[in-house]
């Protein structure tokens, strides 16, 4: 799919202001939902860049495999796939996809568009990367997400990235208080980095956490 060239730029970032439009879709679980929100250039969550905390985990897991779920634009993709790793990136949304194969460009194979749920990536990864995922899905389908994370990772390998702490009255983003996070993952993952957030965009800023979670089964080194 083609990218409409009469399509309002991107309200993103982390100084945009943004007034939020008329939608017709309130369900997130539809991919319609997320499909008006790219039409209109609406994506609050959206960075416009690749996070620090994100740039400092990938550096110290050189050329390892990334699947990224729920991948949106995408900016974090076009710096894997430049660097010659294998990645996917993956959105149910057509638009979203569509936005990012346009600014991946020569690198754009690699975004697919494909329900996390029911994918299965053409190779095993070495870390998933959360960004504004699980706080895109309604809480009905938080265990759904733990156990296809469990799933699709082997024993020894990561999920790691950014969660949206605290309970919130309506989403997305729909926030997770710690505990009922911990309980969704420890009995799948241990968490062996926990670290403040300094770059996070206004609509996540002071309840992001960078988590790193291992996969039980392996051996420590």
């Amino acid at each position: 799919m083609s990218v409409d060239s009469n399509r309002p730029p991107p309200q993103s970032g982390a100084g945009a202001r943004q007034t939020v439009p008329e939608f017709a879709t309130r369900d997130p679980n539809s991919p319609a939902f997320w499909d008006e929100r790219f039409e209109s250039g609406f994506m609050p969550w959206d960075q416009a860049g690749v996070p620090s905390a994100f740039t400092a985990f990938a550096a110290r897991h050189a050329g390892e495999s990334v699947l990224i779920p729920g991948c949106g634009s995408a900016w974090e993709a076009l710096v894997l796939a430049q660097e010659g790793r294998q990645v996917r990136a993956i959105d149910f949304s057509p638009n979203a996809v569509a936005t990012a194969r346009e600014q991946l460009g020569a690198h754009a194979a690699v975004v697919e568009q494909a329900d996390f749920f029911s994918y299965e990536p053409p190779f095993t990864p070495a870390w998933i990367y959360e960004r504004a995922f699980l706080c895109a899905l309604p809480k009905a389908r938080w265990g759904d997400y733990a156990q296809r994370m469990a799933t699709l990772l082997p024993a020894g390998a990561l999920l790691a990235g950014f969660y949206f702490l605290g309970a919130t009255p309506k989403g997305p983003p729909f926030g997770i208080e710690r505990p009922e996070l911990e309980a969704l993952l420890l009995p799948h993952f241990e968490l062996i980095e926990d670290e403040a957030v300094a770059d996070s965009v206004p609509v996540f800023a002071g309840r992001e956490r960078w988590m790193t979670w291992r996969r039980r089964g392996a051996a420590v080194a």
